[in-house]
């Protein structure tokens, strides 16, 4: 028999103290690339602001990779307007359309270069603004597409890493913020963050696929033509369920956020000492392995120039660009993140003859198992990543199973929400 994660998590409390963890709201800040590389965040919005009453939202962020713009966010909110006076009449907590505007700011529209962080934006100096409010509540920092936001408001008030959690929704969007990730990484050891490369897929792999509760099967049953927001949800993937940035919402919407390995919508994590990362000096070979979702580097030698945030190289794989850059002394330096395990092989162009043309490949392997040894320091202190069990995976993707066990729950819920809509 299966005991559903709300009645697990409330067995032998008091109706006091269920009442006393009702009345707790949590801080979000959304930073999105809606718009941009992955039209699932459109998605996510709308599931975002239909359980907008849930929380206090303090911003939404328009961040990179692709082409997303506050813009992308304004029209989703022009849709919750419009379904507005029906939600409205469920709870009188959900946020005027208006409000939800003047927080929607424009971030970074480019990837970070080398060194992390570029300039401030609208969006990074809105981090900065709501973290430091005087509220004893930590803001939580849902990011859903690229971290450049976040790493540059901890560059310009480095005093914010207390006072924020980081939920990063990374898997292919970690390779676009390889450089904002690496000055997060190293310079920030203490912050609170979740870093979700494969558990978030639980959302829309495995559990239970039957009927309405498919991913198809859903929109059909309980989406498709409910509101403005139904009728949007459908223009993305034919309204197919993917939302593969919801698990960040989800997390708080049931389960413990103060304690990342217990069980919630959102997933189960496991906490980690150090995250994986392999420099290569010289041009790889199919022989070179490297782990998925670690970063990779090529430390290469060039000309001696000044360093520059201008790139100097392309690093061409799997059919996109990244850029590389002068660290000054003749030392070029590009970033990567493989997405998948399997042979990769990649091409460089720059105008540097030294570069140009030059090409290599790697192996990437699934993530290998996190060993803890007793007494040993941590490096990172609060940072927890995918739990690498087998028996929570979902395929190839560790840690899926322990969003996907509760599939049918959270569906269920949702479908609530939904037909308020009809009313």
């Amino acid at each position: 028999m299966v005991v559903c994660l709300a009645a697990a998590l409330c067995a032998g409390a008091s109706s006091a103290a269920a009442s006393a963890a009702d009345i707790q709201r949590h801080r979000v800040l959304i930073s999105t690339d809606i718009g941009g590389s992955d039209p699932d965040d459109f998605q996510s919005l709308i599931h975002y602001l239909m359980y907008a009453d849930r929380f206090d939202t303090e911003g939404i962020v328009s961040s990179p990779p692709g082409a997303g713009r506050r813009d992308d966010v304004l029209r989703m909110i022009d849709r919750y307007a419009e379904d507005y006076p029906k939600l409205k009449r469920r709870s009188d907590r959900f946020p005027a359309p208006d409000e939800l505007r003047a927080l929607t700011k424009q971030g970074e529209i480019d990837r970070a270069p080398g060194k992390g962080w570029r300039r401030p934006t609208e969006g990074s100096k809105w981090i900065v603004r709501c973290a430091m409010k005087d509220d004893p509540r930590p803001l939580y920092v849902l990011v859903w597409g690229g971290l450049e936001d976040v790493a540059q408001a901890l560059h310009d008030e480095p005093g914010i890493a207390d006072k924020i959690r980081v939920f990063f929704i990374g898997g292919p969007n970690k390779k676009w913020s390889a450089d904002a990730y690496h000055y997060i990484e190293r310079n920030f050891p203490s912050l609170w963050i979740i870093e979700s490369n494969s558990t978030y897929r639980g959302w829309f792999v495995g559990g239970n696929q039957g009927g309405e509760f498919g991913n198809a099967g859903f929109y059909e049953r309980h989406i498709k033509g409910r509101g403005a927001l139904g009728r949007e949800f459908g223009n993305h993937y034919g309204g197919t369920i993917k939302m593969g940035d919801t698990p960040s919402v989800a997390y708080l919407l049931m389960g413990n956020p103060n304690n990342p390995d217990g069980e919630s919508w959102g997933g189960s994590y496991m906490r980690t000492a150090s995250r994986p990362k392999t420099v290569f000096r010289r041009h790889t070979s199919v022989a070179d392995e490297v782990e998925t979702f670690a970063l990779v580097e090529w430390e290469l030698k060039g000309p001696d120039r000044d360093a520059s945030d201008e790139p100097a190289l392309l690093l061409e794989i799997d059919g996109q660009q990244f850029e590389g850059y002068c660290e000054g002394g003749g030392t070029y330096r590009v970033r990567f993140v493989p997405k998948a395990a399997g042979r990769w092989s990649y091409r460089m162009k720059s105008a540097i003859p030294a570069f140009d043309g030059q090409s290599g490949e790697f192996t990437s392997i699934n993530p290998k198992p996190i060993v803890r040894t007793e007494g040993a320091t941590s490096r990172l202190t609060r940072w927890w990543t995918d739990n690498p069990d087998p028996s929570l995976s979902e395929a190839p993707h560790q840690g899926a199973r322990t969003i996907s066990r509760w599939r049918e729950e959270f569906l269920r819920d949702w479908a609530k929400r939904l037909a308020w809509l009809d009313e």
